[in-house]
């Protein structure tokens, strides 16, 4: 793993990892914290399901285990991704192009548990609480990881309360014993080491829903702010490697792509600014979880040059060629460049 930062734990995956099956082994997946994970006693831990409903809820781990259970193919990614391409430099971790990765997520369908617990009327939003927290710069209290969905958000999105990854428990580092996944959003959305949903009345405006996870741009003399949510279109290139070396003729190039608005409907390849190549996409179409591609191109003549790779989902979003810089440096899915030597 690519360490970016040891307490908390922050770190990518290397690329070529990423290369090894459809899903990403648990010791390879990203590690994205705000606070050290805490340290929970599944035994005496419990999901709280509060606010505005008709039936409060207070569910153990084996409780929930008992419930009609769902296994979903999900790719998570952080919303940081590729911010190191960024210029000028922004805050925040310098990820590389490897916080991202893909996991079959088992867990109790979240509108299971909202139907049990019966939202009142006047409710609009679901807030999930994480029993991660600390201080944070410039702040005087300690502050909780918390995030909130719209209702109709939550129902749609077929988010799970997920205590599996991999068809193994879930690891500390992923939120044992239970945390939300959201398909098709950046891993924000994914609350971890989930200790409580709170159904309230409005908009919730906690930090790491209002502060931070916002797109930031001045524009025309006025700021303007956007929030993240919905992964962006991406292809990543992960054959051939940065500088390799590879054979003339025949050269195989391999990916994988997703977005979080609409499947995948094509992916291209550009060899040294040349015209773009279709790639044949493999794999079950869809918006939450990544795609594998392929080309195997003709390049014969010998020397150093650059192969670019962008995707295109069904919505009509492709891969802006240079990055969209905003001030905290998220969304930042450009076309990916590689440079190889054909020899």
């Amino acid at each position: 793993m690519i360490v970016h930062r040891e307490r908390p734990l922050n770190s990518e995956t290397p690329i070529a990892e990423l290369t090894r099956g459809t899903v990403t082994p648990n010791a390879a997946f990203y590690v994205r914290n705000h606070f050290e994970p805490p340290l929970l006693d599944p035994s005496s831990w419990r999901l709280e399901v509060g606010g505005l409903v008709e039936r409060p809820l207070r569910l153990s781990l084996p409780e929930l285990r008992a419930m009609r259970s769902q296994t979903l193919m999900v790719t998570l990614e952080c919303a940081g991704n590729g911010r190191a391409r960024l210029s000028p430099p922004t805050e925040g971790e310098p990820w590389g192009l490897g916080a991202v990765g893909t996991a079959e997520w088992t867990g109790v369908p979240l509108i299971d548990v909202l139907d049990r617990a019966g939202p009142r009327p006047a409710a609009r939003e679901a807030l999930f609480r994480g029993a991660d927290g600390g201080p944070l710069e410039g702040r005087s209290d300690n502050t909780r990881f918390e995030r909130s969905l719209a209702l109709d958000e939550a129902r749609e999105s077929q988010a799970l309360l997920a205590y599996a990854m991999n068809n193994e428990p879930l690891p500390i580092q992923h939120g044992y014993p239970l945390r939300l996944i959201v398909p098709g959003w950046y891993g924000v959305a994914s609350v971890k080491w989930l200790a409580a949903i709170e159904i309230i009345d409005a908009a919730f405006s906690g930090y790491f829903q209002r502060e931070r996870y916002v797109y930031e741009w001045e524009r025309d003399g006025r700021l303007v702010r956007e929030p993240v949510n919905r992964l962006r279109v991406r292809a990543l290139i992960t054959e051939p490697r940065p500088n390799q070396a590879v054979e003339a003729g025949d050269i195989v190039v391999r990916g994988l792509a997703w977005s979080g608005a609409a499947p995948i409907a094509r992916v291209e390849v550009s060899f040294g600014g040349g015209p773009w190549q279709a790639a044949r996409l493999s794999g079950k179409p869809g918006t939450g979880s990544w795609q594998p591609w392929e080309l195997i191109a003709r390049e014969t003549r010998p020397g150093r040059t650059t192969v670019r790779a962008r995707a295109t989902d069904l919505a009509g979003r492709t891969q802006p060629p240079q990055p969209e810089w905003n001030r905290l440096g998220y969304g930042s899915n450009a076309i990916q460049d590689v440079r190889v030597d054909i020899g």
